[in-house]
């Protein structure tokens, strides 16, 4: 099938290219005709904040909807007349369903009041958020500080973005150009991730006015779409780049690329997918639309790599085979046909070929020298990578609030101000919702403020009670004081049924759901990838090493952040790790983890059936794959890495676990780990019980 796909690139490349084309231009103009429709959706059938947010909907609409602060600070004391004003004219706003009264802190310098709005933070558009941002703010000035905080004005708020992406596809560019010493062929890789991300973007967009897609997916398809689309074109041109060194013809070279190493995309290519196609199933609301969006993704990146790549080397051709040429020599002469592009005519340069043996020899010696001490080489890293799991016991799952904003945002100095003057509980109150008789309200209302670490509980609208945390929304004391007053306090109070919502609550209900649903996703897509690596390679071992080494590559990964994000190292302000991060990078790191194990095992594989020698098998694979791992999973951690730049903290999380997953996998793993378990295998490594081998079907990845 790889082949025939190759022979069609080859003979219709200007219809290849023009298809391609002509769908990223279609596509990007739909999306920018009818603009995207994102839509957040954190709601969790059958939890008990999803039960409070439902009956505050049916019996009390007007107080269903999301809320924002206006909050102000004063050089002169403050009175609730002093807020008139401007609380009168954002009364007449769109979306605006009432205004609270004015709450002054006891020093009277700092006050806040709180704006109801007619919908759920992520059903009011932006544009009229800006709007009251923008009146609240007209009425500053004269030493009168006015901010405004809360979900809406978070989701409201224009990042200023950075050069990520950017920097991230220059730093790319520059390896590429190190490793292929050509930039035509540098750039080969980066087209078809901009073109693959480009036309999923688009798709996604124009599919966000039909499903729900969360605000955070494009930034999300950008990270993933770069990073898979350089490494999955990278795999392929780099065995043509082989092909042609061992001195077949450019077309032949491009069938036998697509034959070996597009056979090794499209195994990973779907990997990814399957994992991230589970997290449909585990209906987390917005995450689902998330994981098909990055999903759709991979596909059309992997279909950009199996189709665009080939025709895009049947255009360019003749310059790579006059290029590489010279590689296929003996010995590694010098042949003034073997020019770089660009040299002076006639110009004679030393064949790469001694520069690619040199290099090859160089991986064939580490190999070796690992294959010598292999119990050292895999049992000091394996321990290493366990010290790095180690602070996943000490996970908390959350979503971050505008504490862990940027400083110069409104919605962080309305954190602080409100913080500063009333405490930090009131940023993330806690809405019980009482179905019953008032007396029963009055009872809990008295219950609530006598139990430890509730700041205050008040009446709120019809039907329910506010309660103040005496910590901040972030804090595992805010957690573990929902979970008591859902279990112990509130249970007490007979009479009447109570439901503890509230956007905190409802944080602390998605968390419990992730962390819940998590061990049964991994179960099911290391299962999966397990049978498939057993259909692919015919071992046992095999895949069971793939498995435990993956999973190790992940747990560190996780834990790196852990330490980072929840601890707060590096300067960053301590907080939970966003609930959806584990899951998402799971999927994510444990198909491109298998990205590299199946190039390489697939070359060792290859040695294994010309030579049955295990010793010989794994210092061939090393050899011949170890430059072009490296120089992908370089390019993966400059493109993940870039997105450290980003002021979003979510990004950033993805960012490092996913970039510090890749280095960790190439480096760690794959120089040091895998070659010493293969060699500790030895012919093990290849076994298959007999009655089984004729049971399952032949799939091979290697070229026959």
């Amino acid at each position: 099938m790889f082949a025939r796909i190759a022979s069609w690139a080859i003979r219709r490349r200007w219809w290849a290219l023009a298809a391609w084309v002509l769908v990223l231009v279609a596509v990007s103009a739909a999306a920018q005709v009818v603009g995207a429709r994102y839509h957040n959706d954190f709601s969790l059938p059958r939890t008990e904040s999803q039960q409070a947010l439902e009956a505050l909907e049916s019996d009390h609409p007007a107080s269903a909807g999301a809320t924002l602060q206006i909050v102000v600070k004063s050089s002169t004391p403050l009175s609730p007349t002093t807020l008139d004003p401007m609380l009168t004219q954002v009364r007449t706003l769109p979306h605006v369903a009432g205004v609270g009264e004015p709450v002054i802190s006891q020093d009277k310098i700092i006050g806040y009041a709180s704006v109801a709005l007619d919908a759920q933070a992520q059903d009011v558009p932006a544009p009229d958020v800006r709007r009251i941002i923008d009146t609240a703010q007209s009425f500053g000035g004269n030493g009168l500080q006015v901010e405004l905080g809360g979900d809406p004005v978070r989701g409201a708020e224009e990042s200023s973005g950075g050069a990520s992406e950017g920097i991230g596809l220059l730093a790319a560019l520059v390896i590429l150009v190190f490793l292929f010493g050509s930039l035509l062929a540098a750039s080969l890789p980066i087209i078809i991730a901009v073109f693959a991300v480009g036309s999923a973007i688009g798709l996604v967009v124009l599919a966000s006015h039909v499903a729900t897609v969360a605000d955070f997916t494009t930034p999300l398809m950008i990270l993933v779409g770069l990073g898979v689309g350089i490494d999955y074109a990278l795999l392929v041109f780099s065995r043509y780049r082989s092909e042609l060194v061992a001195g077949v013809d450019r077309d032949r070279a491009v069938a036998r690329a697509l034959d070996t190493a597009g056979r090794t995309v499209f195994f990973a290519g779907c990997t990814v997918i399957v994992a991230l196609l589970g997290l449909v199933v585990l209906g987390l609301g917005s995450l689902q639309g998330v994981a098909v969006a990055v999903a759709l993704t991979v596909l059309v990146t992997m279909l950009a790599a199996l189709t665009l790549l080939p025709a895009l080397l049947a255009v360019f051709g003749k310059r790579f085979e006059r290029r590489y040429s010279a590689l296929a020599v003996e010995g590694g002469a010098v042949q003034p046909d073997a020019r770089r592009e660009g040299d002076a005519e006639g110009v004679a340069r030393p064949s790469a070929g001694r520069r690619q043996r040199a290099e090859g020899d160089r991986w064939r010696r580490w190999s070796i020298a690992v294959q010598r001490r292999p119990v050292l080489a895999a049992v000091l890293p394996v321990v290493a990578l366990l010290v790095l799991c180690a602070p996943l016991l000490d996970l908390r799952l959350g979503f971050a609030d505008a504490s862990t904003d940027p400083p110069s945002s409104t919605s962080r100095k309305a954190y602080d101000l409100i913080s500063e003057g009333f405490g930090p509980g009131y940023n993330g109150p806690l809405i019980v919702v009482v179905e019953g008789p008032d007396s029963a309200a009055t009872t809990a209302q008295q219950a609530l403020s006598a139990t430890p670490g509730v700041a205050a509980a008040f009446p709120g609208g019809p039907g329910t009670l506010v309660v103040i945390p005496a910590t901040g929304p972030q804090s595992a004391e805010t957690t573990e004081l929902v979970t008591r007053l859902r279990e112990d306090v509130l249970p007490g109070v007979g009479g009447a049924t109570f439901l503890v919502g509230g956007s905190t609550a409802a944080v602390v209900d998605f968390a419990d759901a992730v962390a819940a649903r998590l061990p049964a996703f991994i179960g099911v897509v290391v299962g999966l990838s397990a049978l498939l690596l057993l259909l692919v390679f015919r071992s046992l071992l095999i895949p069971l090493k793939a498995a435990v080494l993956n999973l190790l590559s992940v747990g560190a990964a996780l834990g790196v952040i852990t330490v980072v994000f929840q601890q707060g190292l590096l300067g960053e302000q301590p907080g939970p790790v966003e609930a959806y991060v584990p899951v998402m990078i799971f999927a994510i790191v444990f198909g491109l983890s298998m990205d590299y194990e199946v190039f390489l095992l697939a070359r060792m594989h290859e040695s294994w059936h010309s030579r049955p020698d295990p010793a010989a098998a794994i210092t061939e694979g090393m050899a011949t794959t170890g430059r072009v791992v490296t120089a992908a999973a370089a390019i993966m951690v400059v493109v993940f890495g870039a997105f450290l730049l980003s002021p979003d903290r979510m990004l950033r999380q993805f960012g490092l676990g996913l970039a510090a997953a890749v280095l960790l996998d190439a480096v760690v793993i794959r120089c040091l780990i895998v070659p010493a378990v293969m060699q500790l295998f030895g012919r093990r490594a290849w076994w298959l019980p007999a009655p089984l081998s004729r049971r399952l079907p032949a799939v091979a990845l290697e070229h026959r």
